[in-house]
């Protein structure tokens, strides 16, 4: 059924939410029987020992409109119910309850049921909840009154009566996302940090994959029990072996699964019954082997929820812990990079070993890895909600080859950037037929989107691990001047191109360039001097050692000068030693371009965090529920407040004169073809027509021209040409572009994006960043436009783009920016499948 999905409790674990189902009865029957006395007084307002036949039928025939009701299982029982009916024909109210079975309360499974019962009754035309509460029902109470609805209470006959609306508010998305968070966090943290992990697919020979998991993991020093499961074998690797995990008798929180497919479902079967929480399939064969494969794995993943276990992989290389108190090495590769304060995830699993081996190459100590393979559960997005929080985590880098939620993943990001940097490789191309032909984000745009969105974006694995080091090892700076300090002149002017083409600003008075016969100590004074100069945010340091001979011994220990001041200072240095000894713990580049490129990427994350995150402001006169998708752009935009010139689509003279007449003269023919509608410079368009006799002339031209279908629309005052875009974006979800009009804008692509929904400095920054932007300010004496009216415009389609998944894509263009406000003369709304975005309704697991 539609409505159906996997949620995440509050304690992490998964479990299955769907409609009641007729063949339920039974298994409501188990479930009252399982209710304590007091629980059953609670829901009912009565000892209710068992429910009558009557009731029963009552309960689980439900028409799923003006009567609905959801269970929520773990396996074959049924765990808690939720349910509400209308209140009356038609009417916009209806009662809400819901019951949870006494063994399974406090896990957060009021609120779940609350925020899908919630989404049904309004996609059915119920706009408010009513409820009945004892009033010693502290817990359902606090269900109510902490979701971040307005609810009002009136207390009478013994019963606390409540009611509140059930639109979306910014304080219930709040409350929504918080839980999100935790539940999330959760699910990944019990699988960081088990206290038993059970090993199925090793082998007694010690050989294979599932071996090898094993060795790591008891090589690598896990701290928690390690059993191995194996039909017939009792010792494997040393350790004795179980043919069931529950047989060990340990606590089971993980289970890494290396067998071949046909016998995972029997392994996650016997990982759920010993009580584990999650489990890694490094196993392949599943959607990366074909139609087969996929149907596998979508029963893989089902199967898994249904037993409340959280998945890694399939085709996976494994998760790590280098907390010391953990020693968690559930990966293919034989040892790990040291312990550190960096969080790295992999899409990748053919990848892994190299990247965890290139790691520490670097000297980049990690706090924790995970690769997800196939990715048909756990993805980037919950590995941000576990590092948001994560104490031993301070920055994260991913490897990403495909966004399964953009809206989600923009959203974790923007959060997490303002206490943590996230450094991502993704695609920065559109895949094909993401949405036709339409415009979109160019690789620049998009590389600017993930900036200000709070993302650190690099094109390849190489300069992932560059601003990686980076930030592991140094503060953030300041500003953009940079200090340049070297003992070649070449590499210095070479430093100083690369600044300019990175974004970054020479800092007065540098380079600073030492003679080459320089010694340690003069570099190292040099670079201190620079480190405690006002006009320096950032140092790059640029090293030609000399030649030998030319210094005595104790002159020449340029690493550990340069590490000296690098590792003391308040300012992040970055290093390109041509040749000899690297400074000790500072990040160090083979080439001074790669150097100053790491330092340009953070940088600009740095800047961004300076800055205030604005907000997303109230706007008067939307009407999301007005919204109609069905008709002409022009009643869908009306009902955020956007007005659309009236235009009349007519063929034939007369049809254009009797719209002419309705409208009122002037009027405007233009066209109906929607490259050529805006084409003045073509002649496709024919503006100021008085009377009739304009009209029949311009119509016979156009129509001689362009073909005879044309539209006439009513003439507005001049102004400056603008076009807003809305496209979805693979990595972001629906992206809002502004840009002015013209041939020649088209051309150069000159159009800003942002991420939906606006917030007023997004809006504003909108405005202001095309280069063609000065012909809205007052460009060779003529008035500015209205800034403010844009900003509001602006807005106000980003609100549309954030609230509308079935809209795919829109075009004003063009909008006549004028000093008195602006005019749109068309719009073009293209509709699609409401399913794309991922980010909208209540809390659900991503589907395989």
């Amino acid at each position: 059924m539609g409505r159906e999905a996997d949620v995440l409790l509050s304690d992490g674990r998964a479990v299955h939410l769907r409609p009641i189902e007729p063949a339920d009865a039974q298994a409501i029957v188990e479930f009252h029987s399982r209710m304590s006395d007091r629980t059953r007084y609670l829901r009912y307002f009565s000892p209710y020992p068992r429910i009558p036949e009557r009731d029963l039928a009552r309960f689980v025939n439900v028409d799923h409109h003006d009567r609905e009701a959801f269970v929520i299982v773990a396996g074959p029982q049924i765990m808690a119910v939720g349910r509400y009916e209308r209140l009356g024909p038609e009417s916009p109210e209806a009662e809400v309850a819901f019951v949870v079975e006494d063994a399974h309360q406090g896990r957060g499974i009021g609120s779940v049921l609350l925020e899908h019962l919630a989404e049904a009754a309004r996609g059915n035309g119920i706009a408010r909840f009513v409820a009945e509460v004892l009033p010693q029902n502290g817990g359902m109470l606090r269900v109510f009154s902490d979701f971040g609805y307005h609810v009002q209470r009136e207390y009478a006959d013994g019963v606390v009566h409540l009611s509140f609306p059930i639109a979306p508010t910014e304080r219930s998305r709040e409350v929504q996302e918080n839980r999100e968070q935790l539940t999330e966090s959760r699910s990944i943290a019990r699988l960081l940090h088990p206290r038993g992990v059970a090993v199925y697919g090793a082998s007694a020979s010690g050989q294979g994959i599932g071996a090898a998991m094993l060795g790591h993991l008891r090589d690598g020093g896990f701290t928690g029990s390690l059993v191995p499961v194996h039909r017939s074998a009792g010792r494997v690797a040393g350790l004795p072996a179980y043919p069931s995990a529950k047989d060990a008798g340990s606590e089971i929180d993980l289970a890494v699964v290396a067998v071949p497919p046909d016998g995972v479902a029997s392994a996650l079967a016997d990982a759920a019954a010993a009580g584990a929480g999650g489990v890694v399939i490094v196993s392949a064969g599943f959607a990366e082997a074909g139609p087969e494969g996929v149907a596998a794995q979508r029963a893989l993943v089902e199967a898994a929820h249904a037993a409340g276990l959280r998945v890694v992989g399939p085709n996976c290389l494994g998760i790590a812990n280098t907390d010391p108190t953990v020693r968690l090495n559930a990966t293919l590769a034989p040892r790990l990079p040291p312990p550190g304060r960096v969080g790295f995830f992999s899409q990748s699993g053919a990848l892994g070993v190299a990247l965890l081996a290139e790691a520490e190459r670097r000297g980049l100590g990690l706090s924790s890895f995970v690769s997800a393979g196939n990715r048909v559960d756990v993805s980037g997005n919950d590995l941000l909600q576990y590092w948001q929080d994560d104490p031993r985590t301070d920055a994260v880098l991913l490897y990403l080859e495909t966004f399964g939620n953009p809206r989600k993943f923009a959203r974790l990001a923007r959060r997490m950037g303002r206490t943590k940097p996230v450094v991502a490789v993704a695609s920065a191309t559109r895949p094909p037929g993401l949405a036709g032909d339409l415009p979109g984000p160019d690789t620049k745009a998009v590389a600017a989107l993930f900036a200000r969105s709070g993302m650190i974006r690099v094109d390849t694995v190489a300069e992932l691990f560059d601003v990686g080091v980076l930030l592991a090892h140094q503060p953030l700076p300041a500003g953009r001047r940079v200090g340049i300090v070297g003992n070649s002149s070449a590499l210095s002017g070479l430093a100083v191109a690369a600044c300019r083409g990175n974004g970054l600003t020479v800092a007065e008075g540098y380079p600073s360039d030492l003679s080459p016969t320089a010694g340690a100590n003069d570099f190292a004074d040099a670079l201190a001097d620079a480190a405690v100069d006002d006009r320096v945010d950032a140092l790059v340091a640029v090293f030609a050692p000399p030649l030998p001979g030319q210094l005595p011994d104790e002159d020449a220990d340029f690493a550990a000068a340069l590490a000296s001041v690098a590792l003391a200072g308040e300012k992040p240095t970055v290093t390109m030693v041509l040749l000899g000894p690297l400074p000790p713990g500072v990040p160090s580049y083979p080439s001074v371009e790669e150097a100053v490129r790491a330092l340009g990427r953070v940088a600009t994350y740095a800047e961004w965090l300076r800055r205030p995150p604005g907000v997303v402001p109230p706007l008067a006169g939307v009407d999301p529920a007005a919204a109609e998708f069905e008709g002409p752009p022009e009643e869908l935009l009306a009902a955020y407040g956007i007005e659309i010139v009236p235009s009349t689509a007519v063929t034939g003279v007369e049809a254009a004169l009797d719209a002419a007449r309705e409208l009122g003269y002037p009027v405007a023919l233009k066209s109906a073809g929607g490259a050529l509608r805006h084409r003045i410079d073509l002649g496709a368009v024919r503006l100021a027509l008085a009377d009739e006799d304009d009209v029949r002339a311009a119509y016979r031209d156009l129509a001689a021209s362009f073909g005879p279908e044309v539209l006439v629309q009513s003439m507005v005052a001049p102004g400056v040409a603008c076009t807003i875009e809305i496209v979805e974006d693979p990595a972001f979800g629906p992206v809002v572009g502004f840009g002015l009009g013209g041939v020649a804008s088209e051309l150069l692509g000159d159009l800003a994006w942002r991420a939906a929904p606006l917030t007023d400095r997004a809006a504003a920054a909108l405005v202001d960043e095309p280069r063609a932007a000065p012909l809205l300010q007052g460009y060779r004496g003529a008035e500015p436009v209205d800034r403010d009216a844009l900003i509001d415009l602006l807005l106000r389609v980003g609100r549309l783009a954030d609230e509308h998944p079935s809209l795919r894509s829109l075009s004003l263009n063009p909008v006549l920016a004028r000093p008195d406000g602006y005019a749109i003369l068309h719009a073009t709304v293209e509709t699609g499948t409401p399913g794309a975005r991922l980010d909208t309704g209540p809390r659900r697991l991503r589907s395989a």
